[in-house]
């Protein structure tokens, strides 16, 4: 079928409806838009996992706290628009914030243990605007496969439980970090980046090369590792550290050992920009 860009979630629910009934198998990939190769990968792994592929574009206004970047986040649908349809994307959702909340809105889904971690410590609110919008989405795309990335770990973590304990039929799956030839992550927040806060942004690469090295060599004690990690970051001039995290993979518990599997996870504000890496150990 030619893609279809669709903007009214009515029109969405109905097109979702009539696929299922038709028996075709859905996946959803959710996004912000300022598509990139992280993006597609997704796309890809949707695409050989399902009959029809929907990808939202949206950027989530409930999401973002006072004072981030929401009127600046990067947006470009035309580009975005032509990656899709090179993609396979078979349907586009882009409704406007109007679209998915009435004005008067005050319903919303919230986990309570692994948002109050990582980036839901320094961003309150924030994953309660992620599960409330992917909810939504859920709810108005119906698809029994939703694709997200690695490199949002603990929101993969979060959407899993949500999906576990509300009982949505959707299975997710989790697609690999995908990186620039130097090893930075690809993030739509990379275009904030001036030439010399792109070379210290690899400090994150670096430091979770230096955790995978250790490990390798026989050291599994958190806290020596966690130094190691910190200290490569620190070297940088300009970066300022908001955390550096080595907790147990699936629950985001703090670990003091590695026994088993162990996520690193990264958030560092490189010349005044936000970015998230991590890496799993074990």
């Amino acid at each position: 079928m030619n893609m279809r860009v669709v903007t009214s979630v009515q029109e969405m629910q109905q097109h979702a409806l009539s696929l299922k009934r038709a028996g075709r198998k859905i996946a959803l990939v959710p996004t912000m838009g300022y598509l990139h190769e992280g993006h597609l990968s997704l796309v890809a792994l949707a695409r050989a996992r399902a009959d029809v592929v929907v990808l939202s574009l949206f950027v989530n206004p409930i999401q973002f706290l006072p004072g981030e970047d929401l009127a600046s986040y990067p947006r470009d649908f035309e580009r975005d628009r032509a990656l899709c349809e090179r993609a396979g994307v078979d349907f586009v959702f882009h409704p406007d914030p109007g679209e998915m909340y009435a004005a008067e809105h005050s319903v919303f889904v919230e986990e309570t243990s692994l948002s109050n971690v990582l980036c839901g410590a320094c961003r309150p609110g924030h994953f309660r605007g992620v599960t409330s919008v992917v909810a939504k989405l859920f709810n108005i795309i119906l698809p029994d496969i939703a694709v997200f990335g690695q490199k949002d770990a603990q929101q993969c973590r979060i959407i899993q439980r949500m999906v576990r304990d509300l009982n949505f039929p959707v299975e997710i799956v989790v697609g690999s970090i995908v990186r620039e030839p130097d090893g930075l992550a690809k993030s739509s927040r990379n275009k904030y980046l001036s030439p010399q806060d792109r070379q210290h942004a690899l400090c994150l690469r670096r430091s979770l090369d230096i955790a995978e090295i250790m490990v390798r060599e026989g050291e599994r004690s958190v806290e020596v590792i966690r130094e190691s990690v910190k200290a490569v970051i620190a070297a940088v001039p300009g970066a300022v550290i908001d955390y550096v995290a080595l907790v147990d993979n699936e629950t985001l518990a703090p670990v003091v050992l590695i026994q088993r599997p162990v996520l690193v996870a990264l958030a560092v504000r490189i010349g005044g920009t936000r970015l998230i890496d991590n890496t799993v150990l074990g």
